[in-house]
Order: structure tokens, then C-alpha cells, then sequence
């Protein structure tokens, strides 16, 4: 029995907008950018476009563009500059380039672009994300296709998104996207690492995603690296949480996104969690990473999980890290079983001083307080996918 009436074939009946994510390795050759591939990109989306499709591309590849775009000019190749600045000063280069060959590529169908450069720390205060949000609406309404990519240049490493499935996850919230489509080298998500096991099976549907080792399915995080399939399945389980299906398909040869979409075989379609997350619960738990961590007894995790209570001070046994007053920390069990994340009223140093502490206790130990809750349930996420 399936959690959602979602199927390949009933996909589009009611999808307004999407978002399309496209790596590196679908557009990109050794040698840079691939001409064929922005080209071919470029006339699908135009199609769904025409279709009345509110459409919204997230795209990687700058970084390539550059390092071609220096060859070409210096005949020096800087491959091996794979450290942040190197990354960052190609991407200068080639963010210009990438978006003159989609311009002209989505010309040719009599539409036009935009290049929208988002950081995480852009993101992180809430009336800044409303504005992201309030100019790509505005975009849409004129029937431009914006073309998303995080502002690499700026970034920091404490600060960067880390791949673009991560950003693409984000985009769903910010645009109110239907369905998220997930553009590979691979053709959709295998039960092993079809790489290293000739055995291994496709998986054409998920109904549930939160119930899969996404670690085990991928050999662990650090083997797969940045944008590989952990990352694709991680933001798969934010967009399923958001309510919103993942379609995760082959960019490679002579991909067919109207056909996929329309309800031809190929890939893997992840269906959304029947409990859906506010748009705000989504932003507040993915815009940062944890600062640090609470750990909890065994009543308050209960009185989480089964309850959907606020955490207060007494429930709280121990405190990790140093974070302030409204940073984004991991709630966990006494023996660091992972329950969420939330925003925190109060700073480590006074979580140390009044865990365990009932209500009318908290203002003779700290002064006046600003809050019963030490996480108010409204600002919480419950098994996030960080």
C-alpha cells in the first residue's frame, strides 16, 4: 500500500512549479562545458515551460566553465586546484560563461533567464530569505526561468551550502516548489553501489523514504563525496518531508524530462511523507547547521515524540558545544540518539546553569527569563535529515 496517491503517471496532474537540479557531471566534459547537454536542457525546459510549468533551475558547473575559460585564454590548466580559492576564483570566471550559454541556448525558444546567486548565510535571517523568495515570485510572474547557483565565490566553508542537492532541497521551501527533479550521472538510485556491485538492482519507487539506511544504501557519507548519491537521497528526504516528490533521473546521453515526467520508466520516484512540515519548520531546521546539542531523559524525549511538546529546562540532562541564544542545535537522547533539531531560547552557559530546573526556578538562577521552553515546539523539527 502506498503512503500517496503519486504515480509516474498522475506525476504532473497537479504540479505548478518545479525545481530542476543538474550537476556538474551532466554538464560538463573534461574539457568543460558541454555544449550538446545545455542545449538539449535548455529545450525540455523551454517545453515545460510552454506548458504553463512554473520553472526553476538549479545548476552547477561554473567552476568548470572557468577552469575551461583560463585554459583557453592562458593554455595553463589548473585541474588540480581543488582547494576553496582555486574553486572560488575558477567559479568567478565561469559563472559569466555558464549563464552566456544558457541565455543563448533558452533564447532559441524566446525565453529569458536569470542568474540568481544564493549564499547560506543569505538565507539564514528570515527577512532576507522572504526577499530571495518575494524576487524569484516576482521572476516567475514574468515567465523567466531563474538559474540558481550558490554565490561561490563569497562563500565560506562554515558558511557554503556544500553541494547543490543541498541547495536545491532549500529551493523547494523558498519557491513553494510541487515536485523536485534530480538530475544524475546515474540512472536513478540501485539498492547497493551498482559501482563496486555488478548485482545491484534499481529502485524505480521509495514510498518511504525515512525508513531507508541512506549511510548503508550509500556506502557511508564520506565515500560518496560532495553531490554524489547520499547528498541526492538527503535532499530527497527534505523535499519528501516538505510534501513534495523527488523524481531522481539520468542527465546523461539523450535524457527526456517531458517523457520521464509524463510517465515513462527510467529513474527513481520518491514519494512525499504523508506528515508535511510548514514552509518556516522547513527553513529553520536545513538554513544552518547545528551549533551544538541537548541531550534529553527519557520522559522528554517520550513526551516529543508522542506528544509534540515544547522541550522545557527539567527535561534537559546535559549540554554540548558553545552556541547563543537562537542558534540551531541537535536535541538528542542521554546516549546521543538523535530525536531533531530546533531553535534554542537560550545560550549553552545558561542551559548548563538551569537543566534540570523546574519553570519557577529558571529566574532566580539566571535572571529574567525569555522564555518557559527551552525549545518551543513551534521552532522544532522532529527526525530531520541533517
Amino acid at each position: 500500500m502506498t503512503k500517496s496517491p503519486i504515480t509516474r503517471d498522475t506525476l504532473l496532474d497537479n504540479v505548478r512549479r518545479v525545481v530542476i537540479k543538474v550537476g556538474s557531471a551532466v554538464l560538463t566534459t573534461r574539457d568543460g562545458l558541454n555544449g550538446a547537454a545545455i542545449n538539449r536542457l535548455a529545450d525540455q525546459l523551454s517545453e515545460l515551460s510552454n506548458r504553463g510549468l512554473d520553472v526553476v533551475l538549479v545548476s552547477s558547473g561554473a567552476v568548470a566553465a572557468g577552469r575551461q575559460r583560463i585554459y583557453e585564454r592562458t593554455r595553463k590548466k589548473h585541474r588540480n586546484g581543488k582547494d576553496m580559492v582555486s574553486r572560488q576564483a575558477a567559479s568567478a570566471v565561469g559563472q559569466g560563461r555558464l549563464m552566456h550559454d544558457y541565455d543563448e541556448a533558452f533564447a532559441r525558444h524566446g525565453k529569458v533567464t536569470a542568474q540568481v546567486l544564493l549564499t547560506r548565510s543569505g538565507l539564514k535571517l528570515r527577512d532576507r530569505f522572504l526577499n530571495a523568495r518575494n524576487t524569484l515570485e516576482r521572476l516567475l510572474e514574468w515567465g523567466v526561468i531563474p538559474i540558481i547557483n550558490e554565490n561561490d565565490t563569497v562563500s565560506t566553508r562554515e558558511l557554503e551550502f556544500g553541494d547543490n542537492d543541498t541547495l536545491a532541497a532549500m529551493c523547494l521551501g523558498l519557491v513553494g516548489a510541487d515536485l523536485f527533479v534530480n538530475m544524475t550521472s546515474a540512472d536513478g538510485v540501485f539498492d547497493r553501489n551498482p559501482d563496486g556491485d555488478p548485482e545491484a538492482r534499481p529502485i524505480p519507487l521509495i514510498e518511504d523514504i525515512a525508513a531507508l539506511d541512506l549511510e548503508a544504501m550509500c556506502d557511508g557519507k564520506s565515500s560518496v563525496g560532495t553531490g554524489g548519491m547520499y547528498s541526492k537521497l538527503r535532499a530527497a528526504r527534505r523535499a519528501a518531508q516538505l510534501g513534495v516528490p523527488t523524481l531522481i533521473v539520468t542527465g546523461k546521453g539523450a535524457f527526456d524530462i517531458p517523457a520521464v515526467l509524463a510517465g515513462d520508466q527510467g529513474g527513481t520516484l520518491v514519494l512525499p511523507d504523508e506528515r508535511v512540515v510548514s514552509s518556516k519548520k522547513f527553513w529553520l531546521a536545513y538554513h544552518d547547521d547545528p551549533s551544538g546539542a541537548v541531550l534529553v531523559d527519557g520522559g522528554a524525549a517520550n513526551a516529543l515524540l508522542t506528544k509534540g511538546t515544547s522541550l522545557l529546562p527539567i527535561g534537559i540532562t546535559g549540554v554540548e558545544g558553545c552556541f547563543e541564544r537562537g542558534a540551531l542545535i541537535f536535541i538528542k537522547t542521554a546516549d546521543g540518539v538523535e530525536l531533531g533539531v530546533g531553535q534554542t531560547n537560550y545560550s549553552a552557559d545558561e542551559l548548563c546553569r538551569i537543566k534540570g530546573k523546574r519553570t519557577d526556578e529558571l529566574a532566580a538562577i539566571i535572571g529574567p527569563t525569555v522564555s518557559d521552553e527551552a525549545v518551543h515546539r513551534d521552532n522544532m523539527l522532529l527526525d530531520a535529515a541533517i
